[in-house]
């Protein structure tokens, strides 16, 4: 099941706070880049961002689950819309965000 456009435009509106928020769509999917990382997926209306140690600790009952099948699992985020703490997350989780692969 392919994530809808309405609950994907909503997560864009609630990250609107940040700066560098840019995403890309892939087979109804979608990943978003934070300066250019990537720091969460939208996987069938679920917003996923990476299980870095900074997450952990400010979502430590949140579950894991992967964006899709075969994939490492990521911190599910269930209180989506709590736009300043999403705001915060992100701020936070940013220096921990692995650094975007270089293309041969």
């Amino acid at each position: 099941m392919a994530t809808q456009k309405e609950y994907f435009e909503f997560i864009l509106d609630q990250l609107s706070g940040l700066t560098d928020i840019t995403y890309r769509k892939m087979m109804g999917e979608y990943i978003i880049y934070y300066h250019g990382k990537i720091a969460a997926y939208v996987c069938d209306d679920r917003f996923l961002v990476k299980p870095v140690d900074s997450v952990k600790r400010m979502l430590p009952d949140a579950p894991l689950e992967p964006p899709y099948e075969g994939a490492k699992d990521m911190v599910l985020i269930e209180d989506i819309d709590d736009r300043d703490f999403l705001k915060s997350l992100f701020e936070t989780m940013y220096e921990e965000l692995p650094e975007p692969k270089r293309k041969k």
